[in-house]
């Protein structure tokens, strides 16, 4: 059960009521106690003087027989002193008593007083009286006759009238006490106020500065403490205010900037839940930019792919990136990069993901393999028409001989126009392959790809005397589409033949690394200057278009090379030395081994 909260001035005020009224009672018992010790004081001496009086009359008359004369004396004495006598025996007898007839009463051998006097000293002893019922101080002193304990003289004196006294004064000064605890109320309320106004009005700043109301400032005023406190808690409020300031207009520019993004942003935090998504994504998914937050992303976008792009992504420790195809009325091709989100320090909390839509460059794409396909189907007719002509009359004897060096050029041009041709079909057929992912891919040996690709390209090495060495092993397998790959390699041999001298050498390597098979074609000719490297995988490119013209290169070759590494989910590299050679790389995935 949640106990009820007081506030502090009623905290304050009932504890200095109490303490002032403590402080003076204590002073007050203190005081009354110290009278009062006074006052026993002084009756203790008063009753030793009384004693030493009548001892000093008893000297030498002690005895039994005088038992009525000092009966008689010691009722005389003590109505004149008002003062209780009695004399004790040495065995503890009592002769005589002012007050009671020794007859009746105890034998005093074991008064405490009476002891003290037997002992020699002087007995003083302060108790409740039997006899008499009340509290007396008594006072004891030892009587001597020839040098011999014959008994002692006792006096007693009842306190009951200090005791009545003191009572008396004690009431007054409780009295006194509560009537000074109530004069001095008002000043109690004050002083509570005075510490407590000070700190209420700081919690009710406090409470606005929660708020983010940071314009009220506190009054600096109470007591030392109170003032700094308050002129801590004003440059607290003015620092907040900037922060605040300085991070609002943070984060609207993160908006701006978020808002403004072509690319789709969608963060998730570890458990599949979106984080954040600005415009750009929740357009691309048709769903409310403000409808996401805490909301797993398997509700928030229905698209499988991504979602389990999603998975693999929190699987993996680093950025990915992968292309994805959405299903539905509209198919959308989608470019999508992953890294991992951290939070404070390097614990990581979830993936941000960039998406790039790519479904109308992938449309414009296809709109320009289609064109380009259709073309060449188109030119193919015409071009076949145009060779057959052009054989039959080379073939004619009779023709004129600068006609027939004409009909010569003309052949030579078509079977060049013919391959280009091909080859754009070819490069046509393999990237509505890649898109669609349609290669069919098998695990087979590389070997016999190899030795196929090697036997299409003999006529061109025996025309140049070129030795071909091939590395590999028979049982290196790999996951491939075995047409695809042999195509790949047949078009980097030609270009290794054409680019290599006369007699030269070529070798093929496969080796088996970690996670990649990497297929090798290294030629030893004129090799490529480093410039040229980043483009030589582009369509139509040339290192020299002049000397690629004259050795039949169509600029399409490397190209389809890479596509073909794509198809595969590998890729190509190159590295060239000018005068030493040129190496150019196929890395396959193992996967599916």
């Amino acid at each position: 059960m949640k106990l009820r909260r007081r506030r502090l001035v009623w905290q304050l005020y009932p504890s200095f009521l109490f303490l002032i009224l403590l402080l003076i009672l204590t002073v007050s018992w203190f005081v009354l106690e110290e009278v009062r010790d006074f006052h026993y004081h002084q009756t203790s001496k008063d009753l030793r003087a009384r004693t030493a009086l009548v001892s000093e009359q008893l000297i030498g008359d002690i005895k039994e027989e005088q038992q009525l004369w000092l009966m008689n004396m010691v009722a005389r004495l003590s109505e004149s002193s008002a003062t209780r006598i009695t004399i004790v025996l040495a065995d503890g007898r009592v002769l005589a008593d002012s007050d009671e007839d020794p007859r009746y009463m105890d034998n005093h051998g074991q008064r405490p007083e009476i002891l003290q006097a037997f002992a020699g000293e002087t007995g003083v002893s302060t108790r409740f009286s039997n006899t008499l019922g009340q509290t007396l101080m008594y006072v004891a002193l030892p009587i001597y006759q020839d040098d011999q304990l014959a008994g002692c003289v006792r006096s007693a004196m009842p306190l009951s009238d200090i005791d009545r006294t003191f009572q008396g004064i004690y009431w007054e000064l409780l009295g006194g006490g509560v009537l000074i605890a109530l004069l001095t109320a008002p000043l109690c309320w004050y002083l509570a106020r005075r510490i407590s106004r000070p700190l209420e009005q700081m919690t009710v700043g406090a409470q606005r500065f929660a708020q983010g109301d940071f314009a009220v400032t506190l009054e600096e005023a109470g007591s030392e403490e109170s003032c700094r406190l308050a002129a801590a808690m004003n440059r607290m409020a003015v620092q907040l205010s900037g922060l605040i300031e300085r991070e609002t207009g943070q984060r609207a520019e993160i908006e701006a900037i978020l808002g403004c993004m072509v690319e789709g942003l969608v963060a998730v935090d570890n458990d599949e839940q979106v984080i954040r998504m600005n415009k750009a994504a929740a357009d691309l998914f048709e769903v409310a930019v403000d409808s996401q937050p805490e909301r797993p992303i398997q509700e928030v976008i229905r698209q499988s792919e991504l979602q389990h792009f999603v998975q693999r992504a929190l699987a993996h420790e680093k950025p990915i990136e992968e292309e994805l195809i959405l299903p539905g009325p509209k198919q959308r091709y989608l470019h999508a990069q992953a890294a991992p989100l951290t939070g404070v320090g390097i614990e990581r909390i979830g993936v941000l993901i960039v998406l790039h839509d790519l479904t109308r460059l992938r449309q414009l794409e296809s709109v320009r393999r289609d064109f380009v396909a259709n073309v060449s189907h188109e030119l193919k007719t015409p071009i076949t028409a145009i060779r057959g002509a052009v054989e039959t009359l080379i073939d004619d004897d009779s023709s004129d001989p600068a006609l027939k060096r004409f009909l010569e050029i003309i052949f030579k041009q078509n079977n060049r126009l013919n391959a280009l041709v091909e080859d754009l079909l070819d490069l046509s057929r393999i990237e509505q392959g890649v898109i669609g992912n349609s290669w069919e891919l098998q695990c087979v040996s590389l070997l016999p790809v190899l030795e196929s690709a090697r036997t299409a390209c003999e006529s061109l090495l025996a025309e140049k005397k070129i030795e071909l060495k091939l590395f590999c092993s028979a049982d290196l397998k790999a996951r491939i589409n075995a047409p695809l790959l042999e195509q790949a390699v047949i078009n980097l041999l030609t270009n290794a033949i054409k680019y290599s001298d006369e007699a030269g050498r070529i070798v093929i390597e496969v080796a088996q690394l970690e996670e990649q098979v990497r297929i090798r074609v290294r030629d030893f000719g004129c090799g490529i200057e480093e410039e040229h490297l980043p483009r030589l995988f582009e369509r139509f490119y040339r290192v020299d278009r002049a000397r690629s013209r004259n050795l039949g290169g169509t600029g399409l070759g490397l190209a389809i090379v890479k596509h073909v590494a794509h198809a595969h989910r590998g890729e190509v590299t190159v590295a060239s030395t000018p005068g030493e050679g040129s190496s150019f790389t196929i890395l396959l995935p193992r996967r599916g081994e």
